[in-house]
């Protein structure tokens, strides 16, 4: 059973424009995303789906670049570019993963992978109750489900976040969700602001040398070291669907 993580990546962010290139100690983001995802025990590939945007040229010669594969579709109808993507790779189970999530932890992904593969789920998140950090975010689905959501759905928030049809047809999907013991919903860290941005590049800083593929668990102890830090970005509100 081939498991694909497929990355939606842009640079057309409206608050932080170009923000998964943006280089802490002299390397793209994406690229620490890329390398703690490689660590994943379930991901049989890693694709990048992104546009066909003149402006993400330049995210297609950092994928040849890398070695990484990537599918270029739709702006906007991002379901059919996942489909797409999807479809061209064989993938019989999808991971969503988005690019705003650098420090994303592969065990964390694991887990909701695990989950989704023990059980009769068309869908699985950490997100449906969220107890996991922001930046964490982990969907995983069959791609007999994504069709589903791809030849029904008509709404442009639909088409727009790749699994909306999903949750706002409950009856349709089987849905299975993954809950941490502690609830750490609190912290965020993804990249939408300056703000998320000064945090990670911290965090980043301070973990990556020791250990490149630090835990969830690690940065959680060094926030609560660094009390402060949970005020750089706690009043950054997320862009509603």
């Amino acid at each position: 059973m081939k498991i694909v993580a497929i990355i939606q990546a842009r640079m057309g962010s409206t608050r932080l424009p170009g923000k998964i290139l943006k280089e802490v100690n002299g390397r793209p983001l994406l690229s620490y995303q890329l390398e703690r995802l490689s660590l994943s025990k379930y991901i049989n590939q890693i694709v990048i789906a992104t546009t066909i945007k003149e402006q993400d040229d330049i995210i297609e010669e950092f994928c040849i670049n890398q070695t990484v594969p990537v599918y270029r579709g739709p702006e906007s109808d991002v379901l059919a570019r996942y489909y797409e993507a999807a479809l061209k790779f064989k993938s019989e189970i999808i991971v969503r993963i988005t690019s705003d999530c650098p420090i994303i932890d592969s065990q964390v992904v694991d887990r909701t992978i695990q989950h989704f593969i023990e059980h009769d789920f068309d869908y699985v998140s950490n997100t449906v109750e969220r107890t996991y950090p922001r930046g964490m975010d982990t969907e995983v689905f069959s791609f007999e489900a994504l069709q589903k959501a791809y030849q029904e759905s008509f709404l442009n928030r639909d088409r727009e976040h790749v699994t909306a049809y999903f949750y706002s047809n409950p009856e349709k999907f089987n849905i299975g969700s993954v809950r941490n013991e502690t609830d750490y919903s609190k912290y965020r860290w993804t990249v939408d602001t300056v703000e998320d941005f000064e945090l990670i590049r911290l965090i980043i800083e301070k973990l990556y040398n020791e250990n490149p593929y630090f835990s969830m668990n690690e940065v959680i102890n060094l926030m609560e070291q660094n009390p402060n830090w949970y005020k750089m970005n706690a009043h950054i509100e997320q862009k509603k669907i």
